[in-house]
């Protein structure tokens, strides 16, 4: 494959960046400001990186206005860097080449449509009833279920299991690993016994969601769990059925939302993240990294819920100090 390589008078004007030095500069790379050589172009929006940005080797820096006088080298000003350095850094991914059509070991049900564009790659197992719209990509051994829909352009990576009735929008990116539709975590009890309750919902995707590797999102017990539009989930996360993650949401990984939870839109949860079921979290909400959530959010803003680690004999003081706090409140009211 060819190197690419541009100009940086050309990435200043695919990301709208003001040029402070030679337009004609050549680009063929990107990299951190640390590791950066000559050639390549890199990026400044995190303060604890600054330190490197007068060493860096790089042709070419993207940065706010107020770190211009200490650039060292060509420089593209922007008010988002991370924002304009993802755009630049789209244009040096490597486009792996897909084949069109069905792997002759593929096994497919009956009554499928499947669009002539489609790439269906080796041992995957598709259901009967499925629908695979233009574009759509299916990575090897995945398993797609009866009555599947999935919408144009999207892509499905290995080993991803769809179960049945579940719905896919168009430009939907799912990872490795991932299953969508398996049955909720519903049982009822009686006399010591748990007996299963039917999972009767299903799953619906929006468009332009990423699902990251090994994540689960059950299907609904009777609504249907549901991903909305530009939704990013990270890798290993559980959404619990009847789950309703509102659009263009951002979910770091290993977090945990349980059984009909509402999460608004615009939403940045960190990893780690506790969310209880039935409750709602209002849009544009931040939660903090190994937050534990369970009550409702009813406003914006930022929230957290966590203590730092410490010495393990503080925290053992701490933690005996902590039981004592009600007897210890109620002494004092008296």
């Amino acid at each position: 494959m060819l190197q690419r390589c541009y100009q940086l008078g050309e990435l200043a004007r695919l990301v709208g960046a003001d040029l402070k030095g030679d337009p004609a500069c050549p680009i063929d790379g990107v990299m951190t400001l640390e590791n950066a050589k000559s050639g390549q172009i890199s990026f400044l929006d995190n303060t604890r990186y600054l330190k490197y940005l007068p060493i860096t080797r790089a042709s070419a820096v993207v940065l706010r206005t107020q770190y211009l006088d200490r650039s060292p080298c060509h420089t593209l000003v922007t008010a988002n860097p991370y924002h304009a350095f993802a755009k630049i850094a789209e244009l040096f991914k490597k486009q792996r080449s897909v084949a069109t059509g069905v792997h002759p070991t593929v096994v497919m049900g009956e009554n499928c449509v499947i669009h002539p564009s489609v790439s269906i790659a080796a041992f995957c197992v598709i259901g009967s009833q499925v629908c695979l719209k233009e574009g759509v990509i299916v990575g090897a051994t995945c398993s797609i279920g009866e009555g599947v829909s999935i919408g144009a352009n999207s892509r499905l990576e290995a080993k991803v299991t769809l179960y049945p009735d579940t719905v896919i929008g168009e430009r939907v990116l799912i990872h490795s690993g991932s299953v969508i539709g398996s049955d909720g975590f519903g049982f009822a009890q009686d006399k010591g016994v748990w007996i299963k309750i039917p999972q009767l919902g299903k799953v619906q995707i929006g468009n332009d969601v990423e699902i990251g590797a090994n994540v689960t999102i059950d299907r609904g017990a009777l609504d249907d769990t549901v991903i909305s539009d530009g939704v990013k989930l990270d890798n290993q996360i559980q959404v619990g059925h009847n789950v309703r993650i509102g659009s263009n949401t951002v979910i770091a990984g290993c977090t945990g939302i349980a059984g009909s939870a509402r999460i608004g839109k615009n939403c940045m949860i960190g990893g780690g993240v506790c969310i209880n079921g039935h409750i709602d979290i209002s849009d544009n909400v931040m939660i903090t990294g190994m937050s534990s959530v369970v009550r409702s959010i009813r406003k914006p803003g930022i929230y957290s819920s966590t203590q730092s680690v410490q010495p393990r004999r503080e925290w053992q003081k701490n933690s005996a100090r902590f039981r004592r706090l009600d007897k210890t409140i109620r002494c004092l009211r008296k």
